[in-house]
């Protein structure tokens, strides 16, 4: 492919909700252009960036695929990002890496909860958006519909620059506002062809009437256009055209097209507008990075040829045979084939050898690369996504990619035990390829926690897990680490005697144990006088205490939050050694601990939900009905309201899915940990119960 420099290059991130017609659109866009010499599908599985196995059996895109349509002497790069929530991970790198957005919204579905998002998002990072009505060709599609609902809940200075003629199975034309034609689609065509007339008079007062809108929506963004405009003068395409960029670029305006992918119809108009309307990487404002060691200081980033070599890595794919393939930005000085470049964020150099442009699963090497343009690159030593590529000479870095939070959370086992080790370093390939996927170790309650942004997510996966790396896994329910302490003072005796010819073994120890303020921990004091216990014998009694309560008296818990006084007993001159006294230890820790109304602390976290006020009395109920506590409430900055509560660990598992049904999608979700408390009677005695089916070795007091 031919060289293409910074002014013509176009970075356009194509977002949506999920079957909204993005991958397909993506798929056309390159086909009609002639990037693509296939024009793929997603229902047969050769869409152009759906193809992997998993997006390949489920119908739908679950990672960021990245694509080029070449048109009007300029490269257009497509990322396609998933559409589903639970992918929403890479629907955030592709904004990120990007310039721009296209929104894609169904002509016959609408807005949904995924169009929201993007969309927000998208102006969050200041991004021009052109939206999209796809899939005009399907039944129950309606332009008036869509666009009014766009208008309604997105931004009402969405602003149609193209009408459907015909919808559904009898859409054959657009009218074309900037050009004042019409374009009526040859049936059959394969790229988009049609035949440009003047408005038909059954549509000119249809024309007129959208018309009138999109010029006076324009000219209300420039104080020289509206002069003229009020006058009556003619707004000439070109300055129409200019102004709505220039309105794109400050958020002010959000042009608004049609078309039907899989016939290819609207496709080429819209390749134009992307090219004429979304500004190059040259155009955007400056970026600005970090240098010095601390990283307190900030650099502006230009998309300058001469300037030092700065790219963002945000997204690491990996491939069987090939390794990690990485994703890159490029935002300033040009990058070549097999050029040493230095990672900022790891402090190491990586040679880029075999520089490539991806064209769906197809990778193409070139010699170069200009500022603002996409690359890959396969088989770096130690670099990952987030991280920051530039020169040793200058080196900085540039702000890292905010990825959502996981929201759901499971234990994972290999199916096979043999398997376990493997399971571990996949677990954390999976990481380095979607950092929404997290994994950690729970040495409380020895399992492997995996989590996510859905069920769907940890789901999928899983499948991946075993295409990938062999490695089978099933996901169950987190156990919870719940804990022990103690309610009221007791004081016993710990005796430890043991004869069996030869030299015997004897410890005898007294002891007092009382509660500590939640959160202190453990505390040991040694009120011995008169030598009855030696003083080299002390910390053994101390560490047998400390090893009898990781395991606790009621349900084999640890028992935090107590203090021990050591104030009496007894030793053999030859029998006695550490040992006895450690024994000793043990044995009056479970004498005395049983007698102090002992009882179970449950952790819990603190959750924030947003909610559209509509579900928040559901919400309300779902958090009540898990012996949640409500903390307050309080109105969000975006709509809806934020509720914050208290629930225990125990009743958190499957709630964030919960929160997402039944707010359809709205509801946002997080949490953290938040401390521990007492659990009610009715509760402890259900884990009690559970932790003597498991065989764990507890005597529960009558008191329990």
């Amino acid at each position: 492919m031919r060289e293409y420099r910074s002014g013509d290059i176009r970075n356009i991130a194509v977002v949506g909700h999920g079957a909204s017609g993005k991958t397909t659109l993506v798929d056309a866009l390159a086909f009609v252009s002639g990037a693509s010499k296939r024009h793929g599908s997603v229902r047969d599985g050769t869409a152009l960036t759906d193809f992997s196995p998993e997006e390949v059996e489920r119908g739908f895109s679950i990672s960021l695929g990245c694509a080029h349509a070449e048109w009007m002497d300029t490269k257009i790069n497509l990322l396609d990002t998933p559409g589903y929530l639970d992918f929403q991970s890479d629907a955030v790198a592709g904004i990120a890496a990007a310039d721009g957005a296209l929104l894609v919204v169904s002509g016959a579905s609408g807005v949904e909860v995924g169009t929201e998002r993007m969309f927000r998002e998208a102006i969050r990072r200041k991004e021009p958006v052109l939206v999209v009505v796809s899939m005009m060709d399907k039944e129950h599609a309606s332009f008036e519909t869509v666009w009014d609902e766009i208008k309604q809940r997105l931004d009402s200075r969405v602003i149609s620059v193209e009408v459907p003629i015909g919808e559904g199975a009898d859409f054959h034309g657009i009218l074309n506002l900037f050009d004042k034609k019409a374009h009526l689609f040859k049936k059959g065509t394969k790229t988009g062809e049609y035949t440009e007339v003047d408005v038909p008079d059954e549509h000119r007062a249809l024309f007129d009437q959208y018309y009138e809108q999109l010029i006076e929506t324009i000219a209300a963004t420039d104080d020289t256009l509206l002069e003229r405009y009020l006058n009556g003068d003619e707004i000439s395409r070109a300055d129409a055209l200019n102004a709505m960029k220039e309105g794109m670029k400050r958020g002010e305006l959000f042009p608004l097209f049609c078309c039907s992918s899989e016939l290819t119809y609207g496709t080429q108009a819209l390749l134009t507008k992307i090219v004429e309307l979304m500004p190059s990487a040259y155009e955007m404002e400056e970026l600005h990075a970090f240098v010095g060691a601390e990283g307190d200081k900030t650099l502006e980033i230009h998309a300058d040829d001469d300037a030092p070599l700065t790219a963002l890595v945000f997204k690491t794919t990996s491939e069987p045979h090939v390794g990690d393939v990485l994703y890159f930005r490029t935002f300033s000085g040009t990058l070549r084939n097999g050029q040493d470049v230095y990672n900022a964020t790891r402090d190491g150099t990586e040679k880029m050898s075999h520089l490539c442009v991806a064209q769906g699963r197809e990778r193409l090497e070139v010699p170069l690369l200009h500022p603002g343009d996409i690359g890959c690159v396969a088989k770096l030593k130690n670099t990952h996504t987030n991280d920051t590529l530039s020169t040793r000479e200058h080196p900085v870095r540039l702000p890292q990619i905010e990825f959502p939070h996981p929201r759901v959370s499971f234990a994972v086992h290999a199916t096979a035990r043999a398997e376990e080790e493997k399971l571990q370093q996949a677990l954390h390939r999976m990481h380095d390829e979607d950092p929404s996927f997290e994994t950690h170790y729970n040495s409380e309650t020895h399992e492997t926690i995996v989590s996510g942004l859905g069920e769907r997510h940890l789901e999928v996966s899983l499948a991946k897990l075993k295409r990938k790396y062999g490695v089978g896994a099933e996901l169950t329910k987190p156990k919870i680490a719940y804990r022990e302490t103690i309610v009221a003072k007791s004081e016993g005796q710990g005796r430890h005697k043991k004869q069996s010819g030869g030299r015997g073994q004897f410890g005898d120890c007294w002891i007092r144990m009382s509660p500590a303020p939640r959160g202190r921990g453990y505390n040991f004091v040694n009120s011995v006088v008169g030598g009855s216990i030696p003083s080299k014998y002390i910390p053994a009694v101390d560490k047998g205490i400390q090893e009898a309560s990781v395991r606790g008296v009621l349900a084999g818990y640890p028992m935090v939050d107590f203090e021990v006084e050591v104030y009496d007993g007894s030793y053999h001159s030859v029998d006695s050694s550490e040992q006895s006294f450690k024994m000793a230890g043990i044995q009056a820790f479970n004498s005395v601990a049983s007698k102090c109304k002992p009882v179970l602390l449950e952790p819990l976290d603190e959750i924030e939900i947003t909610t559209p006020d509509e579900y928040m009395g559901d919400v309300l109920g779902a958090i009540s009905a898990r012996r949640g506590h409500i903390l307050g409430t309080e109105a969000s900055q975006d709509a809806g309201t934020v509720i914050r509560a208290v629930l225990p660990q125990a009743e958190l598992h499957g709630f964030a899915t919960e929160v997402q049904s039944m707010t359809h999608g709205y509801g946002g979700f997080s949490q953290k940990f938040h401390g521990y408390e007492q659990m009610p009677a009715e509760a402890t005695h259900s884990v009690i119960e559970e932790a003597r089916a498991n065989g764990a070795h507890s005597k529960v007091p009558a008191h329990a």
